[in-house]
């Protein structure tokens, strides 16, 4: 990301970009920025927009040698293509050879193969960016700066509450703040009760509290829980295969706690936040790991007996919920 900035900051651009990672939103983020940079408003002659998977390599190689009209140069998007995991030969045989110096490329992907020759042939005549989900620290710095431009104040507690029902994603986090600041729009100090009041909470966090709630014994607010996800639409599948993942990476973190990891270790090895690292360190403190293993294992277990037509999958849930830490 600091070398786009560089390159933006000087106006002086490189013949490729590549954008990836699981951080959607600064990837188009970044994306716009670049537009913005590269092309002039309106041209329609010279900016190429591709995307999915089967777009014209020919044809954007034959494009890509066209020199631009009335322009400085001519710009090519391409997203979402798969190129950078395979078929992406033909491009990277272009951008090894002797592409024209007035094109620019500029991918975006989310999974790439960093062993695939396109991949070499951007990074090593232009810049690849890995836009990865970001830290609890630089999440916050963000939610804080975008707080004091509309002069609200949070406490740390409150921002932790928003962070924890937003989860890491960017573009949710900037979803749900501007419900915030719209319901505070007459205070200048934001509360747990606003947050509480106006932020959608993630399937992953009412999975969590429905695996706490199971492991305190209370199947009651568990099963609550879950028809409360059904209300929001959630597909009763999907919700088990969050409580198995859930259930894994408990263990995954008792394990490696148990192993005298470090919170930050265990953060970076689950490809977690920190402070989502801890919340997991913590709940699967009173769990055994054998408990969690037969439960990762029921998750299985019930997941085929719907899919194979045995159990209705509402009902797989239902026993799933209250046989999920049964000894």
């Amino acid at each position: 990301m600091k070398q786009i900035n560089e390159d933006l900051k000087q106006n002086n651009f490189k013949k490729a970009y590549l954008l990836f990672g699981e951080e959607r939103y600064l990837r188009l983020q970044y994306r716009k920025r670049l537009e913005q940079a590269l092309c002039t408003e309106g041209d329609t002659m010279n900016v190429h927009f591709y995307q999915g998977k089967d777009i014209p390599l020919g044809e954007i190689v034959d494009l890509a040698e066209t020199l631009p009209f009335l322009s400085e140069r001519r710009v090519i998007f391409i997203s979402d293509s798969g190129l950078f995991k395979s078929g992406g030969d033909v491009l990277a045989d272009y951008l090894t050879g002797t592409p024209c110096e007035t094109t620019c490329f500029v991918f975006t992907e989310t999974d790439v193969d960093k062993r695939s020759r396109l991949y070499k042939a951007v990074n090593s005549m232009g810049y690849a960016a890995d836009f990865s989900i970001q830290d609890e620290r630089t999440l916050k710095l963000w939610v804080l700066g975008a707080l004091k431009k509309e002069n609200k104040n949070i406490s740390e507690k409150t921002l932790e509450l928003f962070l924890s029902k937003t989860g890491t994603y960017m573009s949710n986090i900037q979803s749900e703040l501007e419900k915030l600041l719209c319901y505070c729009m007459d205070r200048n100090v934001i509360t747990d009760a606003d947050v509480e009041a106006t932020c959608s909470t993630q399937i992953s966090t009412q999975i969590f509290d429905m695996i706490n709630a199971l492991g305190t014994g209370n199947q009651r607010q568990a099963l609550d829980l879950y028809y409360d996800l059904l209300a929001q639409k959630e597909p009763p599948g999907r919700i088990m295969f969050q409580i198995g993942r859930m259930c894994n990476q408990l263990l995954l973190a008792k394990d490696m706690s148990a192993r005298g990891y470090s919170t930050k270790d265990i953060a970076e090895k689950m490809g977690l936040p920190p402070f989502i690292a801890t919340k997991y360190i913590k709940q699967s403190a009173p769990f055994k790991s054998s408990v969690l293993k037969n439960a990762i294992a029921k998750c299985v277990e019930l997941e085929t007996a719907f899919k194979s037509g045995e159990l209705a999958p509402l009902l797989s849930v239902e026993i799933l919920i209250m046989n999920l830490f049964s000894q």
